[in-house]
């Protein structure tokens, strides 16, 4: 298996070449940045004093032609970039970039047709297995208790509320019978009035190097119950971006996301 990152001189990406690298089973084929970055050139593996003989490079296509599937937790206009050229190869595509809009969500659905992708905002096990045990709090917690979701990140995410907060918020709203886009507030600030029953609350926090906190709020009459997953590590992002790429093994084409993967759906 021939993977290669893109990202790959950044937090993220600098962890998805460790752990291909400790894993006997795949083979680091490429490692992306941006055009014209400074760290072009340099071994994909010189952050852990390691050489691997693997350059950082802004040529994607040339990166993809020898490549079997692509990992890519970059911004959306750069994965988009990269799909279109993965097409072209008929490379696999492992995605946990996230923000992308209804527009762009359309561009991937369109490319799973002759390509498989995984698509998830969130690919560690743990995160997976907590939106299955959402799906089953919502569905007994619908009546009489308000739901809450807050998040916090490093000061350098871009997005809010993030990806994983996001597919909280629709694991609960499908499950509950609501639609995310009607229901959902995204802040508070003034006289808003009381709380509307209906309604599904995201508070986002931002700040120093918390890779990912994420906790659901239940909050009934005389009780509450608190559904919270933290990560201390990018590893598990990382783990289970292998992981996807494994199942994609034996698919030709198709929309997946982590459910699917572990077999939660």
């Amino acid at each position: 298996m021939r993977i290669a990152i893109a990202g790959a001189d950044g937090r993220m990406g600098r962890m998805l070449i460790e752990t291909v690298l400790a894993d006997s089973g795949v083979t680091l084929s490429g490692a992306l940045c941006m055009k014209g970055s400074a760290s072009v050139g340099q071994d994909a593996g010189a952050f852990l004093g390691k050489s691997t003989g693997v350059p950082l490079s802004d040529d994607v296509d040339a990166v993809l032609a020898k490549s079997d599937y692509l990992i890519d937790f970059t911004r959306p206009e750069g994965t988009l970039a990269h799909l279109a050229i993965a097409r072209r190869h008929g490379v696999r595509m492992i995605i946990g970039t996230t923000g992308f809009n209804d527009a762009q969500k359309a561009e991937l659905e369109a490319a799973s047709k002759t390509l498989p992708i995984v698509f998830a905002p969130n690919m560690s096990v743990g995160v997976n297995v907590t939106f299955k045990l959402l799906e089953v709090a919502a569905r007994f917690l619908a009546t009489g208790y308000d739901i809450e979701i807050v998040e916090a990140h490093h000061r350098h995410k871009v997005d809010a509320p993030s990806g994983t907060a996001l597919r909280m918020g629709e694991v609960i709203a499908d499950t509950i019978g609501r639609e995310l886009s009607k229901v959902a507030v995204y802040g508070r600030e003034g006289v808003t009035g009381e709380r509307d029953p209906s309604t599904i609350g995201f508070a986002t926090v931002r700040g120093g190097d918390i890779v990912g906190d994420h906790t659901v709020l239940f909050a009934g009459i005389g009780e509450r119950i608190e559904i919270s997953h933290k990560s201390s590590s990018r590893v598990s992002y990382a783990r289970g971006a292998i992981v996807a790429a494994r199942f994609l093994a034996d698919k030709s084409n198709g929309l997946f996301d982590m459910q699917d993967v572990l077999g939660l759906a």
